[in-house]
């Protein structure tokens, strides 16, 4: 059997409506939150979305749906971090 995990969350697409209505899919976890800021880990990295009177209206961990309300000023992806090779994978560059 394939991993649960990784068959439920295949997908990351985001949606906003008006700059008041968002959903996002393949996300993982919410990191953290509060009315200026939703950090939230997903498919694509860690995302954090900015704005005033953000409220999470809609969480399902096990499809990996989120839908949030608020004043949406921002969206913003972490960088992600390249691998750190072995010693090894450096001297045969």
């Amino acid at each position: 059997m394939a991993d649960k995990e990784s068959t439920i969350n295949a997908a990351h697409n985001i949606i906003l409506e008006k700059r008041h209505s968002l959903s996002i899919s393949g996300v993982r976890d919410v990191d953290s939150f509060d009315e200026q800021s939703v950090t939230l880990l997903t498919e694509m990295g860690e995302l954090t979305v900015r704005g005033n009177d953000l409220h999470i209206s809609h969480l399902d961990q096990e499809t990996g749906e989120l839908h949030m309300s608020g004043e949406v000023n921002e969206l913003v992806y972490a960088e992600l971090k390249q691998e750190r090779k072995g010693f090894f994978a450096r001297m045969a560059r």
